[in-house]
């Protein structure tokens, strides 16, 4: 198949290789904070996925020692709904509008 120059992207030793979607969606970004101080407790983050079938995938982001790198790993999804502090509203909201 032919693709336009924007598809294709530069693999490991400069092999060429097409970028597809693998799924669309919302995502969710959570930090977590000291209930006490609302200052960072920790320094990871929780990325959670919905896919447009509704589908949820959730992964820890953890920062490692070296600048710039993160270690990306899979958690279980929790079945149960679950809700968020908004700092900028100064509210709770449910995680999926």
């Amino acid at each position: 198949m032919d693709f336009s120059k924007e598809v294709y992207a530069k693999g490991k030793g400069g092999k060429l290789e097409v970028r597809a979607v693998d799924f669309r969606g919302q995502f969710v970004l959570c930090k977590y904070l000291d209930p006490k101080t609302m200052k960072l407790s920790d320094n990871k983050r929780k990325l959670c996925l919905k896919d447009e079938d509704g589908n949820i995938l959730e992964y820890f982001i953890i920062p490692l020692k070296t600048k710039n790198r993160s270690l990306l790993v899979a958690t279980d999804k929790e079945e149960k709904e679950r809700k968020v502090w908004n700092e900028k509203t100064g509210v709770e909201e449910d995680l999926w509008k």
